[in-house]
């Protein structure tokens, strides 16, 4: 018999994280060079192309992670079939793997048109908020109940994880606010050359991100510790 599919959802989450958290640094250290003024404007479009292509990845991973997520959970060795335990039916999953396509192919479209398509950029946000709620809110029950939906493995670990990750989409939310102006000002770069009032537009852009960005970090980190750790799981 070949390896459960158990193991290659677990791959691929690792994966995911990997990516997620080795993308977000180079897209830190490429910033760097964004906003440095001892730059040439060339140079620092350059650097600023780097970025973004490398902001794709975190971008990918961040939604993956919810399908692969629920899939490890579907697909845990104390499952029934395949698709594991009656909390996730096959049909479940693959609706939100439906819904993750959709979400992800919103993700990419957005990120090749810098958000110039307001359908998009709405339909990406509402998304996004309708994930917020819903994760934040089975987060909450799993990590407070003393049996959720029936579980009787104490899977508060899981809660928090679900927690961690909806505070990772909230500040990826929280980035996007704070770069709006950056956009007008590196244009303004380009064309005018740098003056006094754009580099302090586009280094309080950037910098504005670093708690956000720090939220995410810590976030995905802890998330991948309780993933592997359970604390108080009875298993």
């Amino acid at each position: 018999m070949g390896p459960h599919p158990y193991g290659w959802w677990i791959l691929l989450h690792l994966v995911l994280f990997v990516f997620w958290l080795g993308g977000d640094l180079g897209v830190f250290y490429s910033s760097r060079f964004v906003i440095n003024p001892n730059l040439t404007p060339a140079a620092r479009a350059t650097a600023l192309s780097i970025m973004s292509g490398l902001d794709l990845g975190p971008k990918v991973c961040l939604v993956l992670f919810l399908p692969s997520g629920v899939t490890l959970m579907a697909t845990a060795p104390h499952g029934a079939s395949l698709f594991g335990i009656a909390l996730f039916p096959w049909w479940s999953v693959v609706a939100i793997w439906v819904l993750a396509a959709i979400w992800l192919t919103l993700n990419v479209i957005q990120h090749r048109t810098h958000g110039r398509i307001r359908m998009v950029q709405r339909a990406d946000l509402a998304i996004r908020f309708a994930v917020i709620v819903a994760l934040a809110g089975t987060g909450v029950y799993t990590l407070f109940a003393a049996e959720p939906f029936g579980v009787t493995t104490n899977p508060k670990w899981l809660g928090a994880k679900i927690l961690l990750y909806t505070i990772a989409i909230a500040a990826g939310l929280g980035i996007r606010m704070t770069l709006r102006p950056f956009g007008a000002a590196f244009g303004a770069l380009q064309t005018n050359g740098s003056t006094e009032e754009v580099e302090r537009t586009l280094r309080r852009s950037v910098d504005g991100c670093l708690p956000y960005v720090w939220a995410i970090w810590c976030s995905v980190l802890a998330a991948a510790a309780l993933g592997v750790f359970k604390p108080g799981a009875h298993l």
